[in-house]
């Protein structure tokens, strides 16, 4: 029986890639692997160290030498950067901002994609970003393209940095939100574009359970054509 699916799902800021991700990897079985994570860990870790975004040469040599890890335990999962729990640290606004700087280092993304390549190879993954199906793993078995307007997903932004304990302005969020999408779309290296074989969801209006059960229903039906072993039901020990 052949190895699992790698399944891509990539899309601007905000569109519940991370969540969405999460959630399909647990009903599969499946790792999931963020890899905004670890383009925020690099940024985080230039933050500390007071790289400028502009030293591509210092930025190459920093996203080659740190180790990122993904934990998960009691449902939850956190991120580790050189062995510190970063989970929170990596989600503020500044460092947001900053990552989008950072991820457009050709370097940074080089070591980024040789990381993830090594960490999917053997399938069973879910991996979501920004260039997944069209940079990382172009060959990935199913992909998928997650959009929402960008007041809806600066609203949900807005939201989730209120609850946890951030100052901000709703407007400014979304303005944010829209400066992201505009920088992750027109850098040079890797941008952000949907794949010509990605099946695109608009999470505008849908719930979270509705966008995932769009996304189970396509991985079973392509599972099932590839002969992959019905392993769906349970976290891996």
């Amino acid at each position: 029986m052949r190895r699992e699916l790698i399944v891509a799902i990539d899309g601007p800021s905000g569109a519940g890639k991370s969540t969405l991700s999460k959630l399909l990897a647990r009903a599969l079985n499946y790792t999931n692997i963020d890899t905004g994570a670890m383009y925020r860990c690099v940024a985080l870790a230039a933050f500390r160290r007071g790289i400028d975004p502009a030293d591509e040469e210092s930025l190459g040599s920093l996203g080659r030498s740190v180790r990122i890890e993904f934990l998960r335990s009691n449902g939850g999962e956190r991120v580790l950067l050189d062995g510190e729990d970063v989970s929170a640290a990596i989600r503020t606004p500044e460092i947001s901002l900053l990552t989008s700087r950072v991820s457009a280092c050709l370097a940074v993304r080089e070591a980024m994609v040789e990381l993830q390549r090594r960490m999917g190879e053997k399938g069973g993954v879910v991996l979501e970003g920004r260039d997944i199906g069209t940079v990382v793993f172009p060959g990935a078995e199913a992909k998928f393209f997650l959009a929402a307007s960008a007041k809806e997903r600066g609203r949900r932004r807005y939201e989730e940095l209120c609850a946890k304990g951030h100052d901000v302005d709703l407007a400014q969020t979304v303005s944010e939100v829209e400066a992201r999408d505009a920088a992750d779309s027109a850098r040079e290296h890797a941008p952000l574009v949907q794949a010509p074989d990605a099946v695109a969801i608009d999470s505008t209006v849908m719930t979270i359970d509705e966008v995932l059960a769009v996304m189970l229903e396509e991985v079973r039906k392509r599972r099932s054509r590839a002969g992959c072993l019905e392993n769906d039901g349970g976290e891996k020990p």
